[in-house]
């Protein structure tokens, strides 16, 4: 089950970020949301990496906590998804899925007239859409 959702920008500034959980878990999503900013910056930044890799987009597991497993994603514009799941034996495949449909989510919110680049998605079409995707994941659905 996915507990939380988050995309962030190039300068790391949160442009969306939605947990699916108690009140009271929110403030502990957000910052297992920000710590694995810090894991995306090192594998991005790793001058280790050989070519192949650097150009693939899905980051896979960041890092597991003890109740929580994160995945990120990282689009050609540096803007960072991140899912936060309870699920400890999600499939690559399914991960790469649910981030491939984010991802187009997230295009078509940001490809709106009215959306200001760099700002915060206020979109509540886009809010339904992940609401949707979230609820399909794993569930092996379109």
């Amino acid at each position: 089950m996915i507990v939380c959702v988050a995309v962030v920008g190039h300068q790391n500034n949160p442009l969306y970020l939605q947990s699916f959980t108690e009140a009271d878990d929110a403030l502990k999503l957000h910052h297992i949301v920000h710590c694995s900013l810090d894991v995306i910056d090192e594998r991005v930044s790793n001058p280790k990496r050989s070519a192949p890799t650097l150009n693939e987009t899905f980051l896979g597991l960041l890092y597991p906590t003890e109740n929580y497993k994160v995945y990120g994603y990282l689009t050609n514009t540096k803007v960072k998804f991140i899912m936060v799941t309870t699920d400890l034996d999600v499939k690559d495949a399914d991960a790469r899925n649910f981030f491939r449909k984010f991802h187009a989510a997230y295009v078509d919110a940001v490809s709106n007239p009215f959306h200001v680049p760099g700002k915060k998605i206020a979109s509540r079409s886009f809010g339904a859409r992940v609401s949707t995707i979230v609820k399909s994941f794993g569930s092996g659905t379109s």
